[in-house]
């Protein structure tokens, strides 16, 4: 009768929770590839992953060329349907609208505010930094739909002009998942308003990312899947409750530090397909899996030695973390690339998709941890 109790109480609670497909699609890189274009396009707008991590009162985003995880949610009464990045790496919700005149709009749903019973009109000027040209517009409120949660009165931002860099991203716009402390106008995020309108079970989301099917990946509010991961689930304090940040303690190869020597910050991000770091750092680990870098850091390796290349461990606060060459190299039908992204000389590296696929990702607003699992 026991174990009966707790099976049915470990039932009723996975229906609580709130679950937001994400769908693996086509990323803006294999989009202009495919129309032999982006060596052009690479060369205009230069990768800049690190730009959004630069606190300077407005909202920091970056043209991440290789995303390609996405989610559909809705806003207005009646439901208006966009398709947004969940992005670990900032905290503002945003989409297009029909004030927008860009040609980056045109491709792209936009919000009609009109065609809305619960829009309300907020007028505050919003800007997001791209790295290579800026998002502006207004913040407005709406009833925002997200994976079965409505949340009534959100604030987020509509834009009037987009950089032209985002005519080019399959998604409609960004629903950020970080900390309010560095939203945009202050605006209070989306999660934070699920948690204090009392809408979830517990005040966590969690993030699974599929390695190869187009489908299975998604978004979990409220707690966690344990189908997601096998073994235990290690937890990481951060060390900023800003950005899921934490620390790291080095990156090694067979045993031998490559990078992070000493210790530096890492941030957990969805928002950012590789894993990113300092420039000599990124350089050293290509080297030492036998790979070779082209003037835009791009590394290739030879696609027959894929199963011969070493893992890397990252050391996250004392626990190991290992991905496998089969994690970090993604093949396409030319090439075989790492997963790894080098801008700047600071230490602080983004774990971004190519990590996340191989760990289970929890991150819990009120112990102001990081939980990783082994994903299956």
């Amino acid at each position: 009768m026991k174990w009966l109790v707790v099976l049915s109480a470990l039932v009723a609670f996975s229906e609580c929770l709130h679950r937001m497909p994400l769908i693996k699609g086509k990323s803006a890189r294999e989009y202009l590839e495919e129309r032999g274009i982006w060596e052009q396009v690479r060369q205009q707008f230069p990768y800049r992953p690190m730009a959004k991590f630069a606190q300077t009162g407005t909202q920091s985003m970056t043209n991440d060329a290789d995303l390609f995880y996405y989610g559909v949610i809705s806003i207005g009464t009646p439901p208006q349907s966009f398709t947004v990045i969940f992005d670990t790496g900032s905290s503002n919700l945003w989409i297009p609208s029909i004030w927008c005149t860009s040609p980056a709009c045109q491709n792209h749903q936009k919000y009609n505010p009109y065609k809305s019973s619960t829009f309300v009109w907020n007028g505050e000027d919003l800007s997001i930094y791209y790295g290579t040209g800026s998002m502006t517009g207004k913040l407005v409120s709406d009833t925002v739909e997200v994976g079965g949660i409505s949340v009534a009165k959100q604030v987020f931002g509509v834009s009037e002009t987009e950089a032209q860099f985002m005519t080019y991203m399959p998604a409609d716009g960004i629903l950020g998942l970080a900390f309010q402390s560095i939203a945009s106008d202050n605006v209070v995020p989306v999660f934070d308003n699920m948690v204090s309108e009392g809408l979830l079970p517990q005040p966590m989301f969690s993030v699974y990312l599929s390695r190869n099917s187009a489908q299975g990946s998604e978004v979990v509010f409220g707690g966690l899947d344990s189908s997601h991961y096998t073994g235990q689930i290690t937890w990481i304090p951060l060390t900023s409750a800003s950005y899921w940040q934490i620390k790291m303690d080095s990156v090694t190869i067979n045993g031998q530090t490559v990078a992070c020597s000493g210790g530096c910050q890492a941030i957990i991000d969805t928002g950012t397909s590789l894993i990113v770091g300092p420039t000599s750092d990124i350089n050293n680990m290509n080297s030492r899996v036998g790979a070779s870098t082209n003037q835009y850091g791009d590394a290739t390796v030879n696609c027959q030695n894929i199963q011969t290349m070493p893992d890397i461990t990252f050391t996250l606060n004392g626990h190991a973390f290992t991905v496998p060459a089969s994690a970090y190299v993604s093949q396409s039908s030319s090439s075989c690339k790492t997963g790894f992204g080098q801008e700047g000389t600071d230490q602080q590296w983004i774990l971004g998709d190519v990590f996340i696929r191989e760990y289970y990702a929890i991150f819990d607003t009120q112990n102001k941890r990081v939980g990783l699992a082994q994903s299956v």
